[in-house]
């Protein structure tokens, strides 16, 4: 029973391994999910803004009005009604009424482009298409484009926000143009007709793209209570990187959101890339500073600003040479043996010919173009030979004095201040002229700028639901017209390099974890020991019965093949000891002393040795042994 525990420890620390290295699998295995996920996670980032930036919760309302793949696909679409009160809205997809072509001229500009003779259309999309959705198209490349609407009823800027939402598209890219709109302020002479560059407005808001200028404009014109006259405020530049709204030649929605409590709120795919307030983030500031520099005031003439000046007591030492020269010849240099004193560096190219063309007369006389002397490559060099130049170890150049600290230092001189003449102070720059027509007054090097979907309203529920009914829906057939998987990871890694690496570890993850799973395990030492029995003990005939019954249950292969080539017998001698195995079980009761002398053959026979009968040749104790390995 001792021999029967030890086995069934060592079987035990057997599975132990075999469980540890299933472990150590699971943890490639689970490796190689977390790198995929990885990879997925950072294309779906960086398919949103490729910067940080805050993303509005959608309404529930407006997720419902999420059209799924397959009406969309079908190509249902409806026309998008507002829900609420708004003051302006436009889809374009019936006949275009209320909106007037200017007929104005552009002031300062060349007769023949100062018109503003740029033509639009209401048309579908090129690409993602949606049958029956129509939006208004700028037809015109280097032209001046001008169209206006009035508004349903004019915007005050009072109690409620300001919400402006439209949808743009650069189907062709573009090179140098904008898209932005225009709230023309309520005036008595406002004159839909004559909208031009200098017709008054008080916002203006959207994309403008120069060169590798992208801008996405917050301007307002806000009124001097003190003066009368108005001034362009603009909000900070975005920290985020614009560029793809620009080239994508995707539909993307532009919102402004302006608060009563004089904060602002700017979005693209209702997505916040820029928020502040009135009061603190427009440049030049709304409110002048209270205090100005005083411009009468003038810096003294004796006003000193030197921090540090020289020494006045420091004197120049007596060894000081200011006449020694940085470099002198090194009077250690020898000549280089083999130097051709008498070779020119250059010579005449031997090889090179008068044209025939040369007119000496015209052209002087002709002279062959020099070329290195082929003498000189493998000398030394060439022509006199002159001794090099090494630093002068007596130059200390001209002496100065060392500088002290200015005991007169009376700072850096500033003007006086003085109260600003001309402050004021408007703690709610909100509240603006009010508006009441919504213009476009644009200039583009680029065609086929598409606009679609004006909404202007207070509630941001009812622009939600208007942008879901519209932008929503191409939203959906775009993402249904995406290229392939491949494509958009090649794209992904174009604009970000370092995602070639994840991939390939993506790639070369599956192959390591196949062959990690897959590939048959060698065998070690230490299984061998792990798996062979103990035989170093002889036994009775009940506990050989027992142990026989309990070998046979074992893995034994590697102590099989070891057998067969230590007992070295043929299949003959196999089947001799399977018949002499019935005479041995009847002839047990007397072998055991002669069983007994046989356990000092080794530790393999003294197995054999306990089931040895009263037969005292070779035979007998060998068939024992090969009836079991015939068995196993």
């Amino acid at each position: 029973m001792v021999k029967s525990d030890q086995a069934m420890q060592k079987q035990l620390k057997l599975t132990v391994l075999q469980v540890t290295r299933m472990h150590s699998q699971w943890d490639w295995l689970w490796l190689g999910l977390l790198v995929i996920s990885s990879v997925t996670a950072e294309i779906e980032d960086g398919g949103v803004l490729g910067a940080d930036v805050e993303v509005e919760d959608f309404d529930e309302v407006s997720q419902q009005a999420d059209v799924d793949k397959e009406s969309s696909l079908g190509v249902v679409y409806r026309t998008p009604k507002p829900t609420g009160d708004v003051y302006f809205a436009e889809t374009f997809d019936g006949v275009l009424t209320g909106w007037v072509l200017s007929e104005a001229k552009k002031e300062d500009t060349d007769d023949n482009i100062a018109k503003y003779d740029g033509r639009w259309e209401v048309e579908e999309l090129k690409e993602n298409t949606i049958p029956g959705d129509k939006g208004l198209v700028l037809k015109s490349a280097a032209k001046h484009h001008a169209i206006s609407a009035m508004l349903t009823k004019a915007f005050i800027f009072d109690k409620k926000p300001l919400i402006v939402q439209y949808e743009v598209n650069f189907q062709g890219g573009i090179d140098c143009g904008g898209a932005y709109i225009k709230l023309l302020s309520s005036t008595d002479d406002l004159d839909l007709e004559f909208f031009f560059d200098k017709t008054p407005y008080t916002i203006m808001f959207g994309p403008d793209k120069c060169g590798e200028d992208y801008k996405l404009h917050f301007i307002i014109r806000h009124k001097n209570p003190k003066t009368g006259e108005y001034d362009e405020k603009h909000a900070k530049r975005p920290d985020v990187d614009l560029k793809k709204f620009y080239l994508d030649k995707k539909t993307h929605l532009y919102t402004l959101v302006l608060k009563p409590d004089d904060t602002f709120e700017m979005l693209i795919d209702q997505s916040v890339i820029s928020k502040g307030s009135l009061l603190e983030d427009m440049i030049p500031p709304v409110n002048p500073p209270k205090e100005i520099d005083d411009p009468a005031d003038k810096k003294p003439d004796d006003w000193d600003e030197r921090q540090k000046i020289p020494d006045p007591n420091a004197v120049k030492p007596d060894d000081w040479d200011e006449d020694e020269p940085s470099k002198i010849e090194d009077l250690d240099a020898v000549k280089p043996e083999g130097w051709l004193d008498y070779e020119p560096q250059y010579v005449p190219d031997p090889s090179a010919k008068k044209p025939n063309d040369w007119d000496e007369e015209m052209d002087g006389e002709w002279e062959a173009p020099q070329v290195p002397n082929p003498k000189c490559a493998t000398a030394p060099g060439c022509g006199l030979w002159v001794r090099p130049m090494k630093n002068n170890p007596k130059y200390k150049g001209k002496w100065k004095a060392p500088m002290i600290v200015n005991p007169n230092y009376q700072g850096i001189w500033s003007p006086r201040k003085i109260p600003n003449p001309d402050y004021f102070e408007d703690p709610h720059p909100f509240e603006m002229t009010p508006i009441s027509a919504i213009g476009l007054e644009l200039w583009s090097m680029t065609s086929d700028i598409y606009f679609d979907n004006f909404i202007i309203c207070s509630e941001k529920e009812v622009a939600d639901r208007w942008a879901a009914d519209g932008w929503g829906l191409k939203k959906l057939v775009a993402s249904a017209n995406e290229p392939g998987m491949f494509s958009q990871l090649v794209t992904a890694a174009e604009d970000h390099p370092w995602l070639w690496v994840l991939y390939i570890l993506t790639l070369a993850l599956p192959v390591g974890l196949g062959v990690l799973f897959c590939w048959p395990a060698k065998k070690t030492d230490e299984d061998f020991d792990l798996k062979k029995p103990d035989m170093s003990t002889s036994f009775t005939k009940g506990e050989v019965k027992q142990r026989r019954e309990e070998l046979e249950d074992d893995e034994i292969d590697l102590e099989e093949e070891k057998e067969n080539e230590d007992i070295g017998e043929d299949e003959d001698e196999i089947k001799y000891g399977e018949d002499v195995d019935d005479e041995e079980n009847e002839d047990a009761d007397g072998s055991q002393e002669e069983g007994d002398k046989s356990d000092k053959s080794g530790s393999e026979d003294e197995m054999t040795g306990a089931d040895e009968t009263a037969s005292s040749g070779d035979g007998p104790p060998k068939s024992v042994r090969k009836r079991r390995v015939q068995k196993d």
